[in-house]
């Protein structure tokens, strides 16, 4: 078996671009799909994509290790996010293949089903374009939070800090705390909240005011309280504060992940597979993760290849924790798409399918072609005109 070509298929979803990766064999009706969608990245990851190709056409897509060597070795230069993004989906697709090929799915290449489904995170109001509520109207946001729980999620991420820089202005810091307490009460004991704090402090004594306030209502995990890249600091803000932390959609290689483990400076990683190499990437995350008792929760605000990809994964990873989710995104999110995606009691179904069991209506992705994004990180300056961290 050879591969004969590698293609894209662009699909706008407003806040991004969707990045879908065909990679096609010689065998008649045999390929397989990756996604390695980058926010405002679109045309330097499609033609990473395409600079990547060279190395991959003619060859035999089951040798997955192989190919994943000769695309991040012979790259020579460090990949970096655009890069990386462009492998993920590539490797993601070989991973299709080989399953497909073997009839089987992709769960079962990775070590087989270690669970009997998979527990999935929301955001607010299924993070549907449109219908966001701001924070400061208390009472409009427990209404939103309690209408997502009964779409039937058992667990919600939500956003409680605002923009912000070197300090935590206590006004700020006395709403969060009524807002954190307010959804608590509303939705009771049994529905786990996060909040993504989206690296929003600059420093470690900022992000230590608002967890302080949010830590009593018990929170799964607080994303990014800090920029990621200085575990050191991420370590040192662990032990200052009451609350399991959380990080990892922007770290890319194992040893940014080993760093981390190493510290003990998170409870939860977040890797994504569509940036962070793959699933061939991913396991080798996942393996530093499990030997530094952190468990994992991929990150994954994407498209339905990636939700795909991440369901098998999840399937087959010991230390797997909760999976975040987007397939509300989007009113056409589920009409050019046959995925295997199902919500059951707020946890998704394993997938019986080969491959991942996803199919793109290509026809049909071409009416969402692609669009200059809807940028929201463009709100994010503070009163001053300090562009902050969104």
């Amino acid at each position: 078996m050879k591969i004969t070509g590698i293609s894209t298929v662009v699909v706008n979803a407003i806040h991004r671009n969707w990045i879908f990766v065909k990679v096609q064999t010689d065998q008649p009706g045999l390929h397989g799909w990756g996604e390695a969608t980058l926010e405002w990245k679109t045309r330097a990851v499609t033609g990473a994509v395409e600079d990547l190709a060279q190395f991959v056409v003619g060859e035999d897509p089951r040798r997955i290790e192989h190919l994943f060597a000769k695309m991040t070795k012979f790259s020579f230069w460090p990949l970096g996010a655009i890069g990386l993004s462009a492998v993920s989906a590539i490797d993601q697709a070989l991973w299709d293949i080989k399953a497909k090929d073997l009839g089987v799915p992709v769960w079962q290449l990775l070590g087989g089903r270690v669970r009997d489904h998979v527990r999935v995170y929301t955001h607010l109001r299924r993070a549907r374009i449109g219908a966001q509520v701001g924070t400061g109207d208390i009472s409009a946001f427990c209404d939103a939070v309690q209408e997502t729980v009964e779409m039937g999620y058992n667990a919600v991420k939500l956003g409680f800090v605002p923009y912000c820089a070197y300090e935590a202005p206590l006004r700020d810091v006395l709403h969060v705390e009524k807002l954190a307490q307010a959804v608590r009460e509303r939705v009771g004991p049994d529905v786990a909240i996060m909040t993504d704090f989206h690296g929003r402090p600059a420093n470690a004594d900022t992000a230590k005011a608002f967890i302080d306030v949010i830590a009593p209502i018990r929170p799964l995990f607080i994303e990014e309280p800090i920029q990621p890249g200085n575990a050191a600091a991420m370590a040192a803000l662990a032990r200052r504060v009451d609350c399991p932390l959380a990080t990892g959609e922007r770290l890319f290689t194992p040893r940014e992940f080993a760093e981390l483990a190493e510290l003990g400076a998170v409870a939860h990683i977040q890797p994504d597979l569509s940036h962070c190499g793959g699933l061939t990437g991913g396991r080798r995350i996942a393996a530093i993760a499990e030997a530094g008792q952190m468990g994992i929760a991929p990150h994954n605000p994407m498209g339905p290849v990636a939700g795909s990809v991440a369901l098998h994964f999840d399937v087959a990873t010991p230390n797997f924790v909760i999976q975040e989710e987007a397939v509300g995104l989007v009113p056409w999110f589920d009409e050019i798409f046959s995925h295997p995606m199902r919500l059951v009691d707020g946890a998704w179904e394993v997938p019986e399918a080969p491959g991942y069991g996803i199919e793109i209506d290509e026809k049909a992705a071409a009416c969402h072609p692609f669009e200059p994004e809807v940028i929201p990180a463009l709100e994010a300056v503070l009163p001053d005109g300090t562009i902050a961290h969104w």
